[in-house]
Parts: structure tokens; C-alpha cells; sequence
């Protein structure tokens, strides 16, 4: 009898995914969510000049994509005055994560992280056989310094970091990350991922040269612009970093529909202000729906708010629990002592609505 011969790696790893998505709970359930707010999704959606470019384009989606997405690179080139050979265009932020691992860690090498931080990078470094060391967070933001010393202690060649931070949204100003990637350990690369920068305060950006050898930036058009369902991604960093990616990269991996909807995304700056506006006051929303329940939220330069339920992790799952019984998706953090908090995206009002009128009950089921 023939089986298919499994590497060793492979053998060792779950067969899982990084999180449980909002689909499969709801199978389970046996009925759809009313309010859709735990993926970290821009539920206002896309501008209306997008969807009006998808429905124009959707005719050709009989055709591949450019495989060197070269007219959204050349736009996101003048976008960030920096040169075509400063991006790469990939399957979301999480495609590229999985790229750069497998370019860069071999079995056993160290990689270090935040705690409780996006555990699908964490996915990736497992899946190519490297070894993590977690950094705990200092008052619920990243530890930059921790992370700094972590890498020198392990002789880490990557450092992955996400400013803004999910899960608890707070950030760094860009001159303490300047700071930090100016002063890693030789042959450290920090993935600075800013998947939230278009949400976030001009003061989270921190002004690095293109070319600077110890840092790649990832960013996505799924938060601000509104398209995680198109899988639109792109990092930025020095030219022979990433003409690597050409090596191992899915080439025909970015679908046609895609590649157009994000060049018109990034063309309607106003459509995105107009979503930022819209983050803004759901923030305010969802501020208020904790302050009328006696909880309080963490400042957020995300498009989703923590909001601190005020004791500890066993708390806080049973009110993650009613609220999805409830028809409300959101998630929690997974590690102490972040996981008192749960985690609510911003969206439109009758969702806002939803939570507003099931957090009450939530909080009562958890304290009986």
C-alpha cells in the first residue's frame, strides 16, 4: 500500500489553523452572525469607486494576473517615493510572512516575538522548523527593548513586530522604532508590520531609509482600504532583500481582480479618508457601549478597540462566549494578562447596535 511520505517537520505539526474562522463557527452553530466584528475586517468595505471597478473588470477574471504586478507596484512606487525594486506585491501580509520565513530560517534557528502576538507569523516560523522565543508585553504594548535583548540573547535572525499591535492596538511614535532597528544584533532583520498605518497617527510612522539592511515593512490593503477579501499585500526594503522573494514567491499567485481593485484603492485617497472617518466615530461607539457597561477600552490606532473587561482571562471568555452565542463574532487576546480584554472591529451601526445590546447580558452571564 502506497501513503504519501511526509517530511519529518511535517509529521510534528498540527493539522490546524491559526485562528478559527467566523464560517466555521457559524456552522457549527447552525446560523450566520449578526455582527461580523472579530477578523480585524473593515466592514464598511471598499470605496464606491472600487466596487464599481470590480463589476467593470469582472469580466476578465478569465485571464491571469500580471505575475510582476507591475502596474500596482509602479503606482505604490509613487505612492511611497521609493523605486519598483523597493516592493513586492503578495497573497495578503500573511502570504509574504510565510515568504520571508522560508527565505530566511532553517531548521532550529531563532526567531523572537511579542507573546500573544499575530500568531499566524508564529504558524509560519513552525512550519519551516524554526524556534520561537516570546517576549511578554510591558502594559499592553510591544516590548521593543525585550525583543531587542531576546534577539541578541538567541542570536535571532528575525524579530517580528507589529506597530500598530494587534491584538491590543496601541503603538509606538516611529522614532523608538527607528531607535530599535538602528541598534539590532548584525544579521537580525526586523519584520516591521504595519498592516494598520492607514488608521493610524502620523506620529506611528517611523521615517527609515528604503534601503536600510534591518528592516522589511509589510502593509496591506485589507484594514483601511477595506479588501481582505481580495488578499492584497506588499512589503518594502532594500532591493537585493526583496528581488530574494523572486526566487520562491508564488508568481501567478495574485488574481487579476485583485491586482486592479487594490491600483484603484490606492488612486482613491479619498474613498480611504472617508473609511477613516467612518474607523473614527465607530471607535467613539464602541468607547461609549464599554462606559455605559462600567468597562473601559485601550486607546487604539487600529481600525478595532480592545475593550478591558475589568478582571481577568476566565472573565473575559465567558463574555466572548455569551456574545457569540449571542450572534456577535469577536476575539480575545490568547495570553495573560491581555486575554481580560476582548477584541471588537469597528463597523457600521446596526452591528454596533448588536454589541450594544448584547454586552449587558454577556457581562451578567459571566459574573453568574
Amino acid at each position: 500500500m502506497t501513503h504519501p511520505r511526509f517530511t519529518a517537520l511535517a509529521q510534528t505539526l498540527p493539522a490546524s489553523v491559526p485562528f478559527v474562522g467566523p464560517e466555521a463557527q457559524e456552522r457549527q452553530s447552525g446560523a450566520p452572525f449578526d455582527a461580523r466584528l472579530g477578523a480585524n475586517e473593515n466592514g464598511f468595505g471598499p470605496s464606491p469607486a472600487v466596487v464599481a471597478t470590480i463589476k467593470d473588470h469582472a469580466h476578465e477574471a478569465w485571464m491571469y494576473g500580471d505575475p510582476e504586478s507591475y502596474d500596482l507596484r509602479s503606482a505604490l512606487a509613487v505612492h511611497h517615493s521609493i523605486a519598483l525594486e523597493n516592493i513586492v506585491v503578495g497573497g495578503g501580509i500573511d502570504g509574504l510572512l510565510g515568504n520571508l520565513v522560508r527565505l530566511i530560517i532553517e531548521h532550529g534557528d531563532s526567531v523572537v516575538t511579542s507573546d500573544g502576538a499575530y500568531p499566524t507569523f508564529n504558524y509560519q516560523v513552525a512550519g519551516y522548523g524554526g524556534t520561537l522565543h516570546k517576549v511578554p508585553y510591558n502594559d499592553d504594548f510591544e516590548d521593543l527593548d525585550g525583543l531587542r535583548a531576546k534577539a541578541r540573547e538567541t542570536g535571532a535572525k528575525l524579530i517580528y513586530l507589529a506597530n500598530p499591535d494587534n491584538p491590543m492596538a496601541t503603538w509606538h511614535d516611529g522614532p523608538a522604532i527607528e531607535d530599535m532597528v538602528n541598534n539590532l544584533s548584525d544579521g537580525c532583520l526586523l519584520i516591521l508590520d504595519e498592516a494598520y498605518s492607514d488608521l493610524a497617527p502620523a506620529s506611528a510612522k517611523a521615517s527609515l531609509p528604503i534601503d536600510h539592511p534591518g528592516v522589511i515593512r509589510m502593509r496591506t490593503f485589507s484594514k483601511g482600504y477595506g479588501l481582505a477579501g481580495m488578499r492584497v499585500g506588499y512589503a518594502m526594503g532594500a532591493p537585493e532583500l526583496i528581488r530574494a522573494f523572486e526566487k520562491i514567491r508564488n508568481h501567478f499567485g495574485m488574481n487579476r481582480l485583485s491586482q486592479i481593485a487594490a491600483l484603484e484603492a490606492l488612486k482613491d485617497q479619498g474613498g480611504l479618508r472617508g473609511i477613516q472617518q467612518q474607523v473614527a466615530q465607530s471607535k467613539v461607539r464602541i468607547d461609549a457601549i464599554a462606559t455605559d457597561n462600567g468597562l473601559t477600552c485601550l486607546p487604539s490606532a487600529t481600525n478595532f478597540v480592545a475593550m478591558d473587561c475589568g478582571q481577568d482571562g476566565d472573565f473575559a471568555r465567558r463574555v466572548l462566549a455569551s456574545l457569540i452565542a449571542q450572534g456577535i463574532f469577536v476575539r480575545m487576546p490568547f495570553v495573560a494578562p491581555q486575554d481580560r480584554c476582548i477584541r471588537i472591529s469597528c463597523g457600521p451601526e446596526i452591528e454596533m447596535d448588536h454589541v450594544a445590546n448584547a454586552l449587558p447580558i454577556a457581562l451578567t452571564a459571566a459574573r453568574d
